[in-house]
C-alpha cells in the first residue's frame, strides 16, 4: 500500500507516483465472477451527455463484488487479494465452504488465508459482517447498507470507513467519513475494519496521458469560451466572466441548493457536516 515514485527521467515520471501494490497476490480475475463493460462516453440510455469529459479510456471487465451480503452465516477463506480497474479500493477473492466464490471489498489487515464470515453470531474481526445492532460502539465499519436487504452503499472506496457513535432505539448513529451523523436502522449489515488501499489519495498522475488512460477527456475553463457554447464565454481580451459562476445553461454552480424536498433523507441526518 506504499506510494512508489520513480527517477525523474521524464517530465511526467518526475512529477507521477504509482502505488506500489505489494499487497496484490493475483494479477488475473476470476473470470466467472467479471462480466463485459460497455464505455458510455458518459451518455444516459437517450444517449445524451450527462456527464461531460468522459470517454476513451482503457478496456475494463467489470468485477461482481458482493456488496449484498449473501453468504450468511458460511465462513470463507480468502484465497487473493487483487486489483480491480474500477474502483479506488482493493478486492479479495473468498472462497466459502460451498464451494461458491465471491469478490468482496478488501479492508486494512486482510491477508490471503484468513477466514470471514457474515451473519448475526460472528466475531468482531477484521473482514467480518454483521447487522450494526451487534457492532460495538466506537468501531470502524465499511460497507455499510442505508436500508436493509438493499446492498452496500456508504465507506466503499480507499481509505473510507464510518464509525458507530451511539444506538438509539431501533436506529444507529452512524458517523460518516465527511464528518456528518446520519441514523441508520440497526438491521443494516456493515463489515468490521477500514477499506484497504489508503495511499490511494497521495498518487499524482504526473501527466495527461495517465488521466485518459482513466477515461477522463480534458475540460475548458468557461471564461476561454464562446458565448455560443457558455454564458461566462467572450469578452475582448483575457475577462474573468463578470458574474457568478455558472453552468452552461445558466444555473449557479456554487451554493445553490439542489437537494429534492420529497426524495431527500433530511430526517436522517443528526448532525451535518458543515
Amino acid at each position: 500500500m506504499a506510494v512508489k515514485k520513480y527517477n525523474p527521467v521524464t517530465p511526467g515520471r518526475r512529477w507521477g507516483s504509482v502505488s506500489s501494490f505489494d499487497e496484490i497476490t493475483k494479477t488475473k480475475p476470476e473470470k466467472a465472477l467479471t462480466v463485459p463493460l460497455r464505455k458510455k462516453g458518459g451518455r444516459n440510455n437517450l444517449g445524451r451527455i450527462t456527464s461531460r469529459a468522459r470517454g476513451g479510456g482503457h478496456k475494463r471487465r467489470y468485477r461482481l463484488v458482493d456488496f449484498r451480503y449473501t453468504k450468511k452465516e458460511i465462513p470463507g477463506v480468502v484465497e487473493a487479494i487483487e486489483y480491480d480497474p474500477n474502483r479506488s479500493a482493493r478486492i479479495a477473492l473468498v472462497c466459502y465452504q460451498d464451494g461458491e466464490k465471491k469478490y468482496v471489498i478488501a479492508p486494512v489487515g486482510l491477508t490471503v488465508g484468513t477466514t470471514v464470515e457474515s451473519g448475526v453470531k460472528v466475531k468482531i474481526e477484521i473482514g467480518n459482517s454483521m447487522p450494526l445492532k451487534h457492532v460495538p460502539l466506537g468501531a470502524e465499519v465499511y460497507c455499510i447498507e442505508m436500508n436493509p436487504g438493499r446492498g452496500a452503499k456508504i465507506a466503499r472506496s480507499a481509505g473510507n470507513s464510518a464509525m458507530v457513535d451511539a444506538k438509539d432505539g431501533s436506529n444507529i448513529h452512524l458517523r460518516m467519513p465527511s464528518g456528518e451523523v446520519r441514523l441508520v436502522k440497526e438491521e443494516c449489515y456493515a463489515s468490521i475494519g477500514k477499506v484497504g488501499n489508503v495511499d490511494h489519495e497521495n498518487i499524482s498522475h504526473g501527466k495527461a496521458g495517465r488521466v485518459r488512460h482513466l477515461g477522463r477527456r480534458p475540460k475548458s475553463r468557461a471564461v476561454a469560451k464562446n458565448p455560443v457554447d457558455h454564458p461566462m464565454g467572450g469578452g475582448e481580451g483575457k475577462s474573468s466572466g463578470g458574474r457568478h459562476p455558472v453552468t452552461p445553461w445558466g444555473k449557479i454552480t456554487k451554493g445553490l441548493k439542489t437537494r429534492k424536498k420529497k426524495k431527500a433523507s433530511n430526517n436522517k441526518i443528526v448532525k451535518r457536516r458543515k
